[in-house]
């Protein structure tokens, strides 16, 4: 089902996941108009894609997506929306308050303005941290959507995920303004790696600081699937796609999907010295510390930060629930993504790697440069 004519806002326009997804819209679809809806949009970017607008118009709306009143102004005569945008923290450096606000009142109020301005479509992206890991590290080996799986949730990164994910849900079927009815699906990415990820570059840097060698924060037998910027672009299209097709909406509106793609299955560490083995990285054979002495270090840092906090606050670089995530295997099929949105990889393992490669390469030196001088 084609996306032809079609008027298209995407939050988060100008971040990681945002660029390519509206990259993707412009090479692949004929859209009338994409309104790239962000805090703030570089004219990088704009200038970046000269190259595939066509006859697309590209709009910039700049705001806060806590702001009413601008996200009506910015979903007025579209007809979906693609909610990429949201605070990703997973060291609860940034205040609950602030986090909240983005990511849970955020989506209920676009939800809301879509509902007021007669949007049909809204894809709103989720994550994988949704689902855990729980904090007993219990494992999950190509889940599916179906599976229960009990977690009470830690970061307040992962709980507002859960709850504005809830929320677009619930939306499902909402009546809008004009009698239609509104139509919303999430989809859960796992880890998602490519150029542009803020990530990889802080895991280079701390490579680069330790003469080239990566540290280990997870063990080698913990494997999850990370999955490919360019492939988790291709969902949010097929996702759109299908929620225009009549025969489609109901059935896969106010459901979720696991993303992932042909990436092999590797712990995070591994997955950074995959990549960076070209560029002549190493990686540390075992854990820096024992687990049990990782979680102690952990508890003892949010005691101090505890003792502290009337005076100052002090965000820990480790959490006990961080690296219960980074040691936990967890992994997601995404076959069901396949069977009802038409979802199928764009690019294979050894393409992703080959570009995040590339990528890397050439972040390199600046990164080298950037630590030197500090």
């Amino acid at each position: 089902m084609s996306l032809r004519g079609e008027v298209c806002v995407v939050t988060g326009a100008g971040g990681f996941l945002g660029k390519r997804l509206v990259r993707l819209l412009l090479e692949e679809e004929k859209l009338a108009e994409i309104r790239l809806l962000d805090k703030h949009v570089q004219p990088q970017l704009l200038q970046s894609l000269e190259d595939c607008r066509g006859k697309t118009t590209l709009s910039v709306c700049e705001g806060d997506i806590r702001d009413a009143d601008f996200l009506r102004k910015s979903c007025r005569g579209a007809s979906i929306v693609f909610h990429v945008a949201s605070i990703i923290d997973v060291n609860d450096s940034v205040e609950y308050r602030e986090i909240y606000g983005v990511n849970v009142k955020g989506t209920q109020l676009l939800l809301e303005a879509c509902v007021q301005e007669n949007v049909v479509s809204f894809i709103y992206t989720s994550t994988i941290e949704v689902m855990g890991p729980n904090s007993k590290g219990d494992p999950i080996f190509n889940g599916s959507e179906d599976m229960e799986y009990s977690c009470a949730l830690k970061f307040a990164y992962s709980r507002t995920k859960q709850e504005a994910e809830q929320r677009t849900l619930q939306a499902h079927g909402e009546m809008l303004h004009n009698g239609g009815r509104l139509a919303t699906c999430a989809l859960r990415p796992m880890y998602i790696y490519g150029e542009g990820c803020r990530f990889l570059l802080g895991h280079m840097g701390d490579g680069i600081k330790n003469k080239n060698v990566l540290y280990r924060m997870s063990k080698p037998e913990a494997k999850v699937n990370p999955v490919y910027v360019g492939n988790v672009a291709t969902a949010h299209l097929q996702a759109a796609r299908s929620l225009k097709d009549p025969q489609k909406r109901n059935a896969i509106g106010g459901k979720f999907y696991f993303i992932s793609d042909d990436t092999p299955h590797m712990s995070y560490s591994d997955f950074n010295y995959v990549v960076m083995s070209p560029l002549g990285f190493n990686i540390q054979e075992k854990l820096m510390f024992p687990l049990r002495l990782l979680y102690l270090v952990c508890f003892l840092m949010k005691m101090l930060c505890l003792m502290v906090r009337p005076v100052v606050r002090i965000v820990p670089p480790l959490n006990r629930q961080l690296v219960t995530m980074l040691n936990t295997p967890f992994s997601f099929s995404y076959q069901k993504a396949k069977d009802d949105l038409g979802y199928s990889p764009r690019f294979t393992w050894e393409e992703a790697r080959q570009r995040t490669v590339e990528w890397l390469a050439s972040e390199l030196p600046r990164e080298r440069e950037r630590i030197r001088a500090k």
